[in-house]
C-alpha cells in the first residue's frame, strides 16, 4: 500500500532550510528552559508525597485544590484517575519540611472541608528528596546510554557517519519536545522519561529503515551523484514513513484525548515526539549523513589535486 507513488521532492536541496527551522526550534526552547531555571520536575524526582482518594460523591479538582489550599499546598497536582463516576483523584504534593507527615495533614484537611463528602485513601506514596535525586540521574543516564548504545550498533550495523546522523537527530527530537515541555510549563516525570525513551526507539526505527535504502542505492546507482541517490532513497521510503507516522499518531491522539489525566503527559510527549521523529528523519538525519560525505569526497579532491601538482 502507497500514498505517494513516484514523488521526486528535493529533501537534500532544503537541508539549509531544515537546519535553520530546527535550529529555530532547538533555540526557542533552551530560551525557555533558561527563562524557567531549567526542567520542571515532577515529584518523582524532587521527592513528595502521592494520595489516591476515592470519593463517594462527585467532586471536581477545584473543590479539592480549595480544601487543601488553606495548609499551602493551593499547587498540588491533582489528577482525576479511571472513569468519571468512580470520583478517584491523584493528590501529589511537593516534599515540604523534613519528618512533616504530609499524608496525615491532607486527609485531616480533606476531612474537615470536605465533610459532606466522605472518601477513603487507596494509597499513599512517599518520595524523599534523596530517592528523587537518584531516580534523577537514573533517568539521565538511561537516556544518555540509549544514545551511545544506537551509537555502537549503528557504527557497526552501517557507518559512522550514519550512527552520528541519527544521534543527532535523536538529539534533536528529544530536546525539541522537551523545549514544548517547558514552554508550556508541563512537569517531567518518569512517565515523560519513557515517553522520550519511546520517542528514541520510535525515530530510530524510521531512520534506520531510511538508511538501509541509502546503502542499497549506493552499491546499484553509482553512476548517479549521492545527493540524487540520497533524494531516491528518501522519496522510495516516504510512503511507508507517512503511513506508520499516521497510524501511530491516530493511536497516540485516541490515548491523549481518551485516556484519562494520568498519562496525558505521556501521551502529549509522544505526539510531539511522533511528529519531530518523522521530520527529523527526512530532514535531519540523512541530510547530515550527505553533508559529511560531500565534505569528505571534497578533501579527497583537494589532497589529490594537490598531490598531482
Amino acid at each position: 500500500m502507497q500514498f505517494f507513488r513516484e514523488t521526486n521532492i528535493n529533501f537534500t536541496g532544503q537541508r539549509r532550510y531544515a537546519y535553520i527551522f530546527s535550529a529555530i526550534l532547538i533555540l526557542i526552547g533552551l530560551i525557555s528552559l533558561l527563562f524557567h531555571g531549567g526542567i520542571e520536575y515532577s515529584i518523582d524526582f524532587t521527592g513528595g508525597t502521592s494520595l489516591q482518594v476515592a470519593f463517594e460523591k462527585p467532586i471536581d479538582a477545584g473543590q479539592i485544590r480549595n480544601a487543601i489550599a488553606d495548609i499551602g499546598f493551593g499547587n498540588a497536582e491533582i489528577k482525576q484517575i479511571g472513569l468519571d463516576s468512580e470520583n478517584q483523584f491523584i493528590i501529589r504534593v511537593e516534599q515540604m519540611e523534613e519528618g512533616a507527615d504530609i499524608a496525615t495533614t491532607l486527609e485531616n484537611e480533606l476531612t474537615k472541608d470536605i465533610s459532606e463528602n466522605p472518601y477513603d485513601i487507596r494509597a499513599v506514596t512517599e518520595i524523599g528528596p534523596k530517592i528523587g535525586g537518584e531516580l534523577r540521574q537514573a533517568a539521565m543516564m538511561a537516556i544518555l546510554f540509549a544514545l551511545l548504545g544506537i551509537l555502537i550498533y549503528i557504527s557497526w550495523r552501517f557507518e559512522f557517519k550514519f550512527a552520528v546522523g541519527a544521534v543527532i537527530a535523536l538529539f534533536h527530537d528529544v530536546l525539541i519536545t522537551l523545549g514544548v515541555f517547558s514552554i508550556l510549563n508541563l512537569e517531567v516525570s518518569l512517565a515523560v522519561v519513557a515517553a522520550f525513551l519511546t520517542i528514541v526507539g520510535y525515530s530510530l526505527n524510521d531512520t534506520i529503515v531510511v538508511f538501509d535504502r541509502i546503502r542499497e542505492n549506493l552499491k546499484v546507482m553509482r553512476r548517479e551523484t549521492i545527493e540524487n541517490i540520497f533524494n531516491y532513497s528518501l522519496n522510495q521510503t516516504l510512503s511507508r514513513t507517512v503511513i506508520t507516522s499516521v497510524t501511530t499518531l491516530i493511536v497516540v491522539l485516541v490515548l491523549f484525548f481518551l485516556g484519562g489525566e494520568v498519562i496525558h503527559d505521556f501521551s502529549f510527549a509522544l505526539i510531539i515526539g511522533v511528529i519531530i521523529g518523522t521530520y527529523s528523519s527526512l530532514y535531519v538525519a540523512s541530510p547530515l549523513v550527505l553533508e559529511w560525505q560531500l565534505r569528505t569526497d571534497q578533501k579527497k579532491i583537494r589532497k589529490s589535486s594537490r598531490s598531482s601538482r
